[in-house]
């Protein structure tokens, strides 16, 4: 069974919970890959695990453009005090912003 991304991330409270979910997270890219390899997508839309950003410079591009735009929270994103989950949040925000 594979790990719910969303949990792991609300969870981060400090190194070793941001560290879980970015194994998770990694795995998860893999077994995309891997899942993709076999039934191939559309490459107009995101993996079967819902990966939009397939490259590290699309994920880091997209990571980076989510932080810059949440910097001050959102009218539906209260950006956490805590810095680890920021963190965690950004980086999950790679798999998915566009």
């Amino acid at each position: 069974m594979k790990p719910d991304l969303n949990a792991l991330e609300d969870a981060v409270c400090d190194e070793r919970s941001f560290i879980t979910s970015l194994s998770a997270l990694a795995a998860d890219r893999e077994d995309e890959v891997k899942d993709d390899g076999l039934t191939p997508v559309s490459p107009y839309g995101p993996g079967s695990h819902g990966w939009q950003n397939g490259t590290i410079k699309s994920f880091l591009g997209a990571a980076a453009a989510w932080a810059e735009s949440s910097i001050n929270g959102m009218p539906l994103y209260q950006k956490p005090e805590n810095p680890w989950k920021r963190c965690a949040q950004i980086i999950m925000m790679g798999k998915l912003y566009e």
